[in-house]
């Protein structure tokens, strides 16, 4: 796969659709590949004239990996976040926009949609607030503010999120891992078929697997705090897209973002979790599309 040098580091991503298109970048989110966005989600966006990018993260997929980081303590941030202690990370979400500048440097473009999912998502918000030049409309899905006071993971999704594989060094126990995982945070209403979310999970686990990676991310979302000064700042067309039975990042904070960037249009789906499920797929895809082109969303209502 095709890979850019940029902020020190060198990433790996995609393309599909006319490269004459406008340019929309998908940014994924914790510990999360490129190919975790699906491909007949990407393909509609590609149908409707985008030239769709996608790319791995640093610290995930096949994007340079910051070993000498070290694996960070992740009980002790918490229990630091809890008491709003300083933290430490090896990097931060801000460095994280910037790699997405380096990458749009690198392929010759000047302006993007920017749609970004869970922490991608608060990724994406930086972008917005911090590079308004580089934004055309910013797409901010499943994810929060980082507001202190907003709700946290349902038990069952925090479990989760923190918990590992019974056997980290066998690759069907990490894939029977990440089945449950996934299936814990997912849609309850839109629920993968076993067959294909399995098929995602063990294509995603042999292009690569790097918990320490996750961690290393894990931190720099911890340590990015609350964002709602910024979003206050966002002046490009806004976009808020959040599940109403998302576990992981629950409803409130999804709400709670669209609140703070002026003139947000928040789009909250009834039976969505954490995740884009096959049902949904085609519909948000299009409700994206929309949304770039400047075109009045279905359902959708100003924040």
């Amino acid at each position: 796969m095709p890979t850019i040098d940029t902020n020190g580091i060198t990433l790996t991503y995609d393309t599909q659709g006319d490269s004459n298109g406008k340019a929309l970048v998908l940014i994924a989110g914790l510990g999360l590949q490129l190919i975790s966005w699906p491909e007949a989600f990407c393909r509609e966006l590609a149908d409707q004239g985008f030239h769709v990018i996608r790319f791995d993260n640093r610290d995930s997929g096949l994007s340079t990996k910051l070993e000498h980081l070290g694996k960070p303590n992740l009980p002790m941030a918490v229990f630091k976040s809890m008491f709003h202690l300083p933290l430490f990370p090896g990097y931060t979400l801000q460095d994280m926009a910037r790699d997405t500048i380096g990458l749009l440097d690198g392929l010759g473009i000047d302006k993007a949609h920017i749609v970004g999912a869970s922490m991608g998502g608060m990724i994406a918000q930086i972008l917005a607030a911090d590079h308004p030049e580089r934004v055309s409309t910013l797409t901010s899905i499943m994810s929060t503010s980082g507001r202190p006071g907003l709700p946290g993971p349902m038990p069952s999704a925090r479990d989760a999120l923190f918990s590992r594989p019974e056997n980290p060094r066998n690759m069907q126990s990490v894939i029977e891992y990440f089945v449950r995982a996934y299936r814990t945070i997912g849609s309850p209403k839109y629920p993968v078929p076993d067959e294909v979310l399995r098929e995602q999970v063990t294509r995603s686990v042999r292009r690569n697997v790097c918990p320490q990676g996750t961690a290393r991310q894990m931190m720099a979302v911890m340590a990015s705090g609350d964002r709602s000064p910024a979003l206050r700042k966002i002046s490009v067309p806004t976009l808020v897209i959040h599940g109403a039975d998302d576990p992981l990042v629950p409803l409130a904070c999804g709400r709670d973002t669209a609140r703070w960037i002026p003139g947000a249009v928040l789009h909250e789906v009834e039976g969505m979790g954490h995740d884009i499920p096959p049902a949904l797929e085609a519909s948000l895809a299009k409700l994206i599309a929309t949304h770039c082109k400047g075109e009045p969303g279905p359902r959708a209502r100003r924040a």
